[in-house]
């Protein structure tokens, strides 16, 4: 399971300058991620808006169980896919096929079908897991652990500059030209091409020749499911990724509810979430530029974990005494602001001493599957206790039972410490071993 492969050979790096240089290579995956974030913040605020309008915020736990499902589906078709071809065979691909499904989504909405916003809500939700997670996987195939704690704080502060300029500029073509909401799927479109461009030209120079050596010399297992569970250091990387997904749909869902009480017309609540995302982006990048490097270096990877569940139990715990638009505003920021920066590169890094043929159907099993799996668990909790009980706990109420996943979170947390520790002196000693 290890991470012993020789990745980066000899010949990747006599014939790629791009590879050689770390500033270079560094550069490139900025500007990619820059690019993949972008386009999701284009999206995102689109795909709530238009739900919220067409179905109402008290029905998103069902939208979330339909995305879980449609997650469900689509992984062993993906699976399949990622054992016959490339990781940067896939990237490419799902870019011309999410430009398509743009194109062809922009025309179905001309006629008003709540299962069209619907449709689309899954679609965004989808490839906002699938893009990242093909991203990062790629990332820990041509990184070390050493190169990774000094560049992914960089590479995940582009992914975060996307974010907000993604959110930012889609509330500015709303407010200042004739665009309307539904326009900017074709944006979103010319983005999509703009990344598949700046991969393949990746490609060319060679940062993805090593991934591609790797893929050819190694078989992908068909039950990484197995894998996974005869793993502790696996199972507990898995189980934080999973309460974290747990509270983050009773985090949104006390959100959106809060900003559509607030903000009544389509186009001002787009705006308004656009504008909500950027400042999100904002946020994530202050973090990632003033904090990650620093806890990275100073205390180590996984104190970096800790950062979110408790901040997250404490504006839940304001958020229960004063349910207030900031408030609820408040709280979606420090789950998200601390999911894409310290949070992300923390857990990323988690994944780097193990056999990057691995990381995919890994990645695919828990960043993908369980991922939306678990969604589904917050889902079916907001219902159970918002609809289906004889008391029914109110919007600020639910905060009490994300501070309870909290404190599991982080003791899971503390148990992952020492067997980081242990994965990272084997992989050391197998490199002293190997030179």
């Amino acid at each position: 399971m290890i991470n012993l492969l020789k990745i980066r050979s000899a010949t990747c790096y006599r014939r790629n300058l791009a590879l050689r240089s770390l500033p270079a290579r560094g550069g490139f995956m900025f500007a990619n991620f820059w690019l993949i974030v972008m386009v999701i913040y284009q999206l995102k605020p689109v795909s709530r808006s238009l739900f919220i309008s067409d179905m109402g915020a008290h029905q998103l736990p069902w939208v979330w169980i339909g995305s879980a499902a449609a997650m469900g589906l689509f992984l062993p078709f993906y699976n399949r896919l990622i054992r016959r071809a490339s990781g940067r065979q896939v990237a490419l691909g799902s870019c011309l096929l999410i430009c398509a499904m743009l194109v062809g989504f922009r025309w179905a909405m001309a006629g008003a079908d709540p299962a069209v916003s619907v449709a689309f809500y899954i679609f965004v939700d989808l490839i906002s897991v699938v893009i990242v997670e093909q991203f990062w996987s790629l990332c820990n195939a041509i990184y070390d652990t050493d190169e990774g704690m000094c560049w992914y704080g960089i590479i995940g502060t582009g992914g975060l500059m996307g974010g907000m300029t993604g959110g930012a500029g889609a509330a500015a073509l709303i407010h200042y030209t004739s665009l309307k909401t539904l326009d900017l799927l074709l944006v979103a479109a010319g983005l999509v091409l703009l990344l598949f461009a700046l991969t393949w030209l990746m490609s060319r120079f060679g940062i993805y020749c090593s991934v591609d050596r790797a893929y050819r010399r190694t078989p992908i297992p068909r039950a990484a499911w197995r894998v996974l569970l005869g793993n502790h250091y696996l199972m507990l990387v898995a189980g934080i990724l999973m309460l974290s997904q747990l509270a983050a749909p009773i985090v949104e869902y006390q959100f959106l509810n809060t900003v559509a009480r607030r903000f009544e017309g389509v186009e001002a609540r787009t705006a308004f979430l656009s504008m909500f995302f950027g400042m999100l982006g904002l946020v994530s990048i202050l973090i990632n530029l003033a904090l990650t490097p620093i806890i990275h270096r100073r205390l180590g990877v996984i104190t970096g974990l800790f950062f979110q569940p408790l901040a997250l139990a404490v504006c839940s715990f304001f958020f229960f005494l004063h349910p207030t638009v900031i408030m609820a505003a408040a709280t979606k920021i420090t789950d998200r602001g601390l999911a894409n920066s310290i949070n992300r590169v923390s857990r990323e890094l988690l994944y780097v001493p193990i056999n990057p043929v691995l990381v995919y159907p890994l990645k695919s099993l828990i960043d993908m599957f369980g991922f939306r799996l678990f969604k589904v668990f917050g889902a079916l909790v907001i219902l159970v206790v918002t609809r289906w009980l004889p008391v029914q706990l109110s919007l600020d109420r639910l905060s009490i039972f994300i501070m309870a996943v909290c404190v599991v979170w982080t003791l899971l947390v503390m148990d992952l410490r020492e067997h980081y520790r242990r994965l990272i002196r084997r992989v050391k000693a197998a490199r002293t071993t190997d030179n």
